[in-house]
C-alpha cells in the first residue's frame, strides 16, 4: 500500500464532497436553521436519532446544544433518542429494532419540537418511522442523508443531502453541518 498516496486521495475526496455539499445543502440549512430557531423560541426541543455513528452524531450534537458549543450560554432544550439503554432495549425486545425511535418520539416529542433524524443511507427503517410519527403529530420533520436521500425523500422536509455514496464522507458532512446548526443557533437566539 502506498499510504503517501492513501493519505491524498482521503483528502482529496473530502475536499470534493465538502464543495459539493456547500452548493447541495445552502438552502436546506438555512430551512433547518429556520425550522430550529422556531422550535426553541416556541418552548420545544430538538430531538435527534439515527444508528451507529449517526446515534453517535446524534448524541454531540444534542450535548453540544444543551451544554454549550462556543462558551458558556443558556441551554439549548435537545435530546438523544440513542441515549437511554433501558428505553432501547426494551422497545428492541419487546416491539422490534424499527420502533426504537418511533416509539420514543411519541413518548416524548411534542408539536413545536423539531425531529432531526440521521442517515448516511436513508433506508434506516427506525430513523423513518420516527419521522413519519413526528409528522404525524405535527412535529416538523427533518433530516439529514446522503447519496440521492433514499427513502427520506418526500419524509423529511427541510432534508439536508449529502450528494456522496462514501459512508464517511457522509458522516464529516453531517458532523460539519450539524455543528454549524449549534453554531448558526446559539447566533440566531442572541446567546453567542
Amino acid at each position: 500500500m502506498d499510504l503517501a498516496a492513501f493519505y491524498r486521495s482521503e483528502f482529496a475526496e473530502h475536499e470534493q464532497v465538502v464543495r459539493a455539499t456547500l452548493a447541495a445543502c445552502a438552502q436546506p440549512f438555512e430551512r433547518l436553521v429556520a425550522s430550529a430557531v422556531a422550535a426553541i423560541r416556541g418552548g420545544g426541543k430538538l430531538l435527534f436519532f439515527g444508528n451507529g455513528g449517526s446515534a453517535g452524531d446524534a448524541q454531540h450534537l444534542a450535548t453540544e446544544l444543551t451544554v454549550r458549543y462556543v462558551k458558556d450560554r443558556a441551554p439549548i432544550a435537545a435530546v438523544a433518542l440513542t441515549t437511554d439503554t433501558s428505553a432501547l432495549t426494551a422497545i428492541g425486545n419487546d416491539l422490534g429494532f424499527e420502533q426504537l425511535f418511533a416509539r420514543q418520539m411519541r413518548a416524548l416529542g411534542r408539536k413545536g419540537d423539531l425531529a432531526i433524524g440521521i442517515s448516511t443511507s436513508g433506508k434506516s427503517r427506525n430513523v423513518i418511522l420516527a419521522l413519519e410519527a413526528a409528522r404525524a403529530m405535527g412535529i416538523i420533520a427533518a433530516a439529514l442523508g446522503g447519496n440521492d436521500g433514499g427513502q427520506l425523500n418526500g419524509v423529511a422536509d427541510p432534508l439536508l443531502i449529502v450528494p456522496s455514496r462514501t459512508t464517511a464522507r457522509i458522516q464529516e458532512m453531517h458532523i460539519l453541518l450539524g455543528q454549524m446548526l449549534c453554531g448558526a443557533l446559539e447566533k440566531e437566539l442572541g446567546l453567542a
